[in-house]
């Protein structure tokens, strides 16, 4: 066996058109045998298709069909976030003019932690994250793994600049990601405040502000992971500005809101916010990641700033090479920046406005059949594209044991969350392809599947 050929290099395409289309095909095989949004038979069944199909994954020869056995069981043993069904989490179908650009990115392979790996994936970069800092009223912003990533980093910047006794104060409907970063940064246990309509309260943020002792960090939330909530941003901010608080927002799922002309009133505030986590992922139609964290004071990112001779010399930065190690708490880092460029130049605030639009509209929709359906219960209309609902009469064990079944049987993927004291089905609504038909048919199997 020769040495195997390179993705990129002056023979790199030869090398890699024969391969793509092994790829293309072992996923419409793999679609086609899933034949649902989930392969049936649950954990045990698909770990026992995974190991049956990898064999021997270290061989001590290799086995040239690789490539196409194991795609192919990778994509039948997918959840399938582009299938009409599938609506569990905050996991959308990617763009095909994503993925494309994601092959791109990963063949030519720049590391964004120096200049002379990554030349013009730096600058773009740097075009890419001043655009959508500015959607936000920013400076400047970073790029990120996602939100988990996002608001830690949000957390940190605060850490540094107002020292290790800063308090962060956060609705009980934040993100998971933000109690533990106070751990992770060894901070002090943070405030929970109220949010009995599951968005903050922001009498009772003013209320603990006031009694309890700074410095503070307030992360509010725009697109509740349950929900879809919004807190009620500009009141928020104003109490914000009123006690000289540091606010950050996780707007990892509701960011995408900016792009709509229709919805982006939901974010008004958001504005006034230090720091803003978003999620291309989410509402931007990205494989993942695509993570970024906006920053609104461009002084706050010296907390990153660190020497290493061979990466960011001295005489090399005065020379006039760019410093790509301060815009990262990672090293190597992949040019995660490139699908999101070519997604935005591509599509345009309209075309991403559009889809934003779709699954808005989707979600209502759904919302409307539920509403109207004898024998189920809506929770709330929804703010941005999450519905819960729930059969009416179950107990939580049976709404539980309805989602598991239909995740077992592969028919159907829905997310669970408690709300008001009880558990409902979530519907994250992320396909802008779906349509009401397709609804209709997860009302249906829901209602066929509930234990009576």
């Amino acid at each position: 066996m020769g040495m195997p050929p390179l993705a990129s290099g002056p023979h790199g395409n030869d090398a890699l058109r024969p391969l793509l289309d092994t790829v293309l095909d072992a996923l419409r095989t793999g679609t086609v045998a899933r034949g649902g949004p989930l392969p049936p038979g649950g954990p045990d069944t698909v770990a026992a298709r995974v190991a049956d199909a990898a064999g021997d994954i270290l061989p001590d020869r290799g086995d040239p069909d690789a490539l196409r056995v194991l795609v192919t069981a990778l994509a039948e043993g997918a959840a399938d976030p582009a299938h009409s069904l599938c609506a569990a989490h905050l996991h959308a179908p990617p763009l095909a003019v994503a993925a494309a650009a994601d092959l791109a990115a990963s063949v030519l392979n720049p590391s964004l932690d120096s200049w002379d790996q990554a030349p013009a994936a730096s600058a773009l970069e740097a075009l890419v994250t001043r655009a959508l800092a500015r959607e936000t009223g920013a400076a400047d912003a970073l790029v990120t793994t996602g939100g988990t990533e996002s608001n830690q980093l949000a957390v940190l910047l605060a850490r540094e600049k107002h020292g290790a006794g800063l308090r962060l104060l956060h609705g009980e409907n934040a993100h998971h990601s933000l109690p533990r970063a106070t751990r992770l940064l060894g901070l002090p246990e943070p405030v929970v405040v109220p949010a009995p309509a599951g968005t903050l309260d922001p009498a009772a943020l003013d209320e603990a502000l006031t009694r309890i002792p700074g410095p503070h960090l307030v992360a509010a939330t725009a697109g509740t992971t349950d929900a879809g909530l919004i807190d009620p941003l500009p009141e928020i901010a104003d109490r914000c500005t009123a006690h000289g608080t540091r606010l950050h927002v996780d707007a990892a799922y509701g960011a995408g809101l900016l792009f709509s002309e229709r919805h982006r009133a939901l974010l008004a505030g958001l504005e006034a916010a230090d720091t803003v986590a978003l999620d291309l992922h989410k509402l931007g139609w990205q494989p993942i990641p695509a993570g970024f964290l906006t920053v609104t004071d461009t002084g706050d990112l010296a907390a990153l700033r660190h020497r290493a001779d061979y990466l960011n010399a001295d005489d090399d930065t005065d020379a006039g090479l760019p410093d790509l190690l301060h815009r990262s708490p990672r090293t190597s880092r992949r040019p995660d920046v490139l699908k999101a460029a070519v997604t935005l130049k591509t599509l345009g605030r309209t075309g991403l406005g559009a889809l934003v639009d779709a699954v808005c509209s989707l979600a209502g929709e759904f919302a409307g059949l539920v509403e109207t359906h004898p024998g189920f219960e809506l929770h709330a209309p929804p703010t941005i594209s999450t519905v819960l609902f729930r059969p009416v009469g179950a107990t939580d064990d049976a709404v539980a044991a309805v989602r598991r079944t239909l995740l077992g049987t592969g028919r159907a993927v829905l997310g669970r969350a408690r709300a008001d004291g009880r558990l409902w089905l979530k519907a994250t609504l992320l396909n802008p392809h779906a349509r009401a038909d397709d609804l209709a048919a997860l009302l249906a199997l829901v209602e066929g599947h509930t234990p009576r």
